[in-house]
């Protein structure tokens, strides 16, 4: 797993419903440090630290949480991973998102990653997916 999530050697995923495939990596040469999610010719960037931050959270949470995945033009469902990845209260103080237009859908991608790094368990359901801090 050491040279996986590599611009070389990308995660390839699925989304939580299990609907649609994607690739992830890290790309610390980025400014700043993205997570770089790949969905057919759609790229998405998230501020690197998510992955830390999110699991950090779900941690103090403590219980499950609904993924409530969004586009950016669409208001993110309370309490749901979505909303709090465009929080002014989260640690980055707003979007997680680093691509104007592309920055939501955090509930959809980030989510995945943290599995495939086993920091949380997260539910392949048709919709309403959860996701829990291990």
């Amino acid at each position: 797993m050491a040279n996986q999530g590599t611009k070389e050697n990308p995660w390839k995923l699925k989304t939580p419903p299990g609907t649609s495939e994607f690739e992830a990596y890290r790309d610390e040469t980025l400014s700043p440090p993205a997570l770089v999610v790949q969905v057919g010719s759609t790229q998405l960037r998230y501020v690197l630290c998510c992955i830390e931050d999110l699991h950090s959270m779900l941690k103090a949470h403590g219980d499950w949480m609904l993924l409530g995945s969004a586009d950016e033009q669409k208001p993110a469902a309370a309490g749901t991973v979505e909303a709090w990845g465009r929080a002014e209260d989260n640690p980055v103080g707003g979007w997680y998102g680093l691509k104007k237009g592309y920055r939501g859908r955090f509930g959809m991608y980030v989510p995945s990653v943290l599995k495939e790094l086993g920091l949380a368990e997260v539910e392949s359901n048709p919709k309403n997916n959860r996701m829990r801090a291990l």
